[in-house]
Formats: C-alpha cells, sequence, structure tokens
C-alpha cells in the first residue's frame, strides 16, 4: 500500500468512526475549543488522544520544539480573542528531537530558528529532560509577557506541561 492509499483508507476508518453530527455541528455553528495548545510537531505527541478530546475542543497549535514566533503568537491571539479561548497550555514532551539537536549543537538551515530559541530557553543547562522544562517554561513565560496588555489574553490561564512518551502521563510545570 502506498502512502497516499494508506491516508485514505485511515480516512475512510475515520469516517466510519468519528461523529457525523458532531462534525455537522462545528461546520454549520463553529468552533468552540475549551484549551489552547501549543506542543512540538513530534508525531508521537497527538494532544486531541492525550487529553481524550473530541472534534472542536482543542485548538492545537504545533511546531518543532513548541516554540513561538509570530505565527504561534497570531494563532493563540485569534484562538483567544475571537474564538473566547481563555486557557492556554504550552505542552512539551520527554525525548524531543528539537531539544536532543539544539543541546548537540543546533541545526541547520531553517532548523536552525527553532534549535537557536531552546538553546535560549535552555541556557547552560544540557540534561535534554531539564531543558525541555526550562524550554516550556520560557514560552509561558514569553506568553505572558506578550499578551499581559492584551484585552482577552490577558486574563487567560497560561500553563506548562510536559507529556511523557514513555507512560503518556502529563506533568504540570
Amino acid at each position: 500500500m502506498n502512502i497516499r492509499e494508506k491516508l485514505l483508507s485511515g480516512n475512510r476508518r475515520y469516517l466510519e468512526t468519528s461523529d457525523p453530527a458532531l462534525r455537522k455541528e462545528t461546520a454549520e455553528h463553529g468552533q468552540h475549543p475549551y484549551a489552547i495548545v501549543v506542543c512540538c510537531s513530534d508525531s508521537r505527541v497527538i494532544p486531541e488522544q492525550i487529553f481524550h478530546a473530541s472534534i472542536g475542543d482543542l485548538f492545537v497549535i504545533r511546531v518543532a520544539g513548541n516554540v513561538l514566533d509570530r505565527h504561534q503568537l497570531g494563532s493563540i491571539e485569534y484562538a483567544a480573542g475571537h474564538l473566547h479561548c481563555g486557557h492556554i497550555i504550552v505542552l512539551g514532551h520527554t525525548g524531543c528531537g528539537a531539544v536532543a539537536a539544539a543541546l548537540s549543537g543546533g541545526g541547520d538551515g531553517f532548523i536552525r530558528y527553532i534549535t537557536d530559541d531552546i538553546l535560549e530557553a535552555a541556557g547552560d543547562e544540557r540534561d535534554p529532560e531539564k531543558a525541555c522544562c526550562l524550554n516550556v517554561r520560557h514560552a509561558v513565560a514569553r506568553l505572558k509577557k506578550e499578551f499581559s496588555e492584551h484585552p482577552e489574553i490577558g486574563n487567560a490561564v497560561i500553563e506548562g506541561a510536559v507529556y511523557d512518551i514513555r507512560t503518556g502521563e502529563v506533568r504540570w510545570l
């Protein structure tokens, strides 16, 4: 089975097992997520499954290393301001390849934007799990600073957590 066939087969299974009424409801009446989750693009980190959420529950922003730039900040501003979502979670994870790349000297090309941000957060720390936590805390602090004066986001709950890819547990920081 080629990749396209595999994806189409997966979509057929999704259509068979997901709730058509919920898809219709959110299509006709919009989304009303209860949380914004900024997380890594790692394929093992799936917020909808980790938090057992359904269609329309989470506004997920994925980027390698769960770093923040203007695009992620704009997405958060949209979800908080237009969708009235008042809870923001930065979700890091154990075994993060972006953190490992940063700690081993960074990356080439565009990856350098991600690893430089992680290195700024990690400082002198070289333990991957501790660096992951520092990276999450750095993003939380940045969100609080960037949106402190924002009328709709300034009162949002902003917190960080780390997902353990081995156990499946989330630890709040």
